[in-house]
């Protein structure tokens, strides 16, 4: 597989913010293929009582 790189922004508070939130992403896009990456980002574009009970799975 090849790496790719871009420019992108992050909206957060703080630098550190920033960083944990784009460590995050990175987790994220490794453990997921294309297609369940499209579909989480539907599922939180489209589908806010999914993402509730995600969120209160989660604790958070």
């Amino acid at each position: 597989m090849q790496n790719f790189t871009s420019d992108f922004t992050i909206s957060a508070e703080t630098k550190q913010e920033a960083e944990v939130k784009l460590k995050s992403i990175q987790t994220i896009v490794s453990k997921l293929n294309t297609k369940e990456l499209v579909r989480l980002a539907e599922v939180v574009e489209k589908e806010p009582m999914k993402m509730a009970m995600a969120k209160k799975a989660l604790g958070v």
